[in-house]
């Protein structure tokens, strides 16, 4: 069977992939907004409301909902990315009309109560205090700051202490108002899913929303920056980036072989020469991120103190030689490694129903997934190559934890 795509008359997506040979399935809704569509002051906004919606929403309170879905043995969940917001939920077939109705409720009749908003925000703020003290996961926001410096893409997704403090309920019923539109919403299922019933739940739940797109936000353009954090911890935790290509952008499949070739793996050069030959780093690895109009070619390692500087000059050699010599035996591997990520990441309800809606998302249709391995079979040498040297030549932007490290580099 292969996947499908529908549009109610008001501009919302629905889109289904029937897995044959499973019993379960996933259904969510995706809003094509993040938190890079907030104002500065409200930093956090997009977060808080995915928070939010659970503490009561329709005729349940936060119990009720938690309840409802566990009751039957679903899971629901949400989370916010720069660019995307999204609530889920995990079922068995007979219960799809309870989930569909559950994420309808959330976004669309929550209650947002003051009183459940302030306690709400210590939550948010315990979440904030524990990602700062994560070096390893700090260190990329610290990243997104250098990369895109006052800009919304390069703010944290959870906010900070201010901006949280200054979030209120009318804020919140605004950004639902404002951000949620149909045209920018996906409901998409997979595995064991009735399209028909799917369809009939999305017409009944959101087809009487007025026809909208979603507001556009600011474009992000990368400016390379340093931001260090002097912190101290036992290792220094580094994160440099490169200016990437965007999500539509030709040389998508070609950055990201290069990626995968010179860090992708314990095979990756990086891997082999800053880590096993050298012993410089415990953790090291490369990256390419895309989003709608950027994206970033980057490394993350961590090393002692003494071995950092040595150890973040490496990599940056290690990255510029690989863009000059890279060869066809790494550039078969790191296909093969797409290919298998490829299929391998897809044998789950919840990872089809997540590649469903980014593909809408992003090229506005259902790509075949033998389109998209043919697309990565194509890149050749001179490709891969290119695009690496490309990425590297544009300047670097540089995030450091645990040291002074990112001020001298």
């Amino acid at each position: 069977m292969t996947a499908r795509l529908h549009r109610l008359a008001n501009g919302l997506t629905v889109a289904v992939d029937p897995m044959p040979g499973v019993e379960t399935l996933a259904v969510g809704l995706y809003a094509d907004v993040g938190s890079r569509s907030e104002p500065a002051h409200l930093t956090g906004l997009a977060h808080m409301v995915e928070h939010m919606v659970f503490k009561g929403a329709g005729a349940r309170d936060a119990r009720a909902i938690a309840e409802a879905a566990e009751d039957v043995g679903g899971q629901m969940n949400a989370w916010t990315s720069r660019d995307t917001t999204v609530f889920h939920a995990r079922l068995l077939p007979d219960d799809l009309a309870l989930g569909v109705d559950l994420i309808a409720d959330l976004v669309r009749s929550p209650h947002f109560s003051a009183e459940e908003l302030e306690r709400e925000k210590h939550v948010v703020l315990a979440e904030l205090g524990e990602a700062k003290d994560t070096p390893d996961d700090i260190v990329f926001d610290h990243l997104a700051a250098a990369s895109y410096p006052g800009q919304t893409y390069g703010r944290p997704v959870l906010g900070d202490e201010q901006t949280i403090a200054a979030i209120d309920v009318e804020a919140l019923r605004r950004w639902l108002d404002e951000q949620y539109r149909p045209g920018g919403l996906i409901l998409a299922a997979a595995g064991k899913v009735d399209e028909d019933q799917l369809l009939q739940l999305a017409e009944a739940r959101f087809g009487d929303l007025a026809p909208d797109q979603a507001p556009t936000y600011e474009a992000a353009r990368f400016a390379p920056g340093v931001v260090a954090d002097a912190r101290r911890f036992d290792q220094v935790h580094i994160a440099f980036a490169h200016p990437g290509v965007d999500q539509r952008h030709a040389d998508i499949h070609a950055l990201n072989l290069f990626a995968s070739a010179v860090g992708g793996g314990m095979s990756s050069r990086l891997f082999q020469e800053v880590r096993e030959t050298r012993g410089l780093a415990y953790s090291i690895y490369a990256w390419s991120q895309a989003a709608a109009d950027t994206g970033q070619l980057g490394v993350y390692l961590a090393a002692a103190k003494a071995e950092a500087p040595r150890a973040f000059a490496l990599a940056r050699d290690v990255m510029a030689r690989t863009a000059e010599d890279l060869s066809e035996a790494e550039l078969a591997r790191a296909k093969a490694q797409a290919r298998a990520g490829l299929w391998m990441g897809l044998e789950s309800v919840q990872s089809r129903c997540d590649h469903l809606a980014r593909q809408i998302q992003v090229q506005g249709r259902i790509v075949p997934l033998v389109e998209t391995v043919a697309q990565i079979e194509a890149v050749d040498l001179a490709t891969a190559r290119r695009a690496g040297a490309e990425a590297i030549g544009g300047g670097i932007a540089t995030a450091s934890v645990g040291g002074k490290l990112a001020r001298v580099a």
